[in-house]
């Protein structure tokens, strides 16, 4: 069974450089889950790759070149209005990820 996730979801991401905060926005077409994800502090908006959903979990990959340029790739389950999970970036140590669905997203 598919869960909803579609929406604005507010992520922190507990990184060895600090916290990050993120804008997740994910929406469903005829051609399937997408998503991107814009730093609050930053400014920089990248789309997701690879973005799948099986069942409460999802995983994608996304691209960054702030703080400094990084591949991250993504782990998270989804509990109702709340995320949890992983980031990983190459050989750092994973991330840990939290987040709660926004204020305009669909339950």
């Amino acid at each position: 069974m598919t869960h909803p996730v579609e929406g604005a979801w507010e992520l922190s991401i507990h990184t060895p450089l600090g916290r990050q905060h993120t804008i997740l926005t994910l929406t469903r077409d005829a051609n399937g889950l997408s998503g991107v994800m814009r730093d609050v502090r930053h400014g920089e908006q990248v789309a997701l790759t690879g973005l799948e959903q099986q069942g409460t979990r999802l995983t994608w990959a996304q691209s960054i070149t702030r703080p400094m340029r990084l591949n991250l790739a993504f782990e998270v389950t989804v509990d109702g209005d709340e995320m949890t999970g992983l980031a990983r970036a190459g050989r750092l140590p994973a991330s840990k990820v939290t987040g709660r669905r926004g204020p305009d997203a669909p339950a």
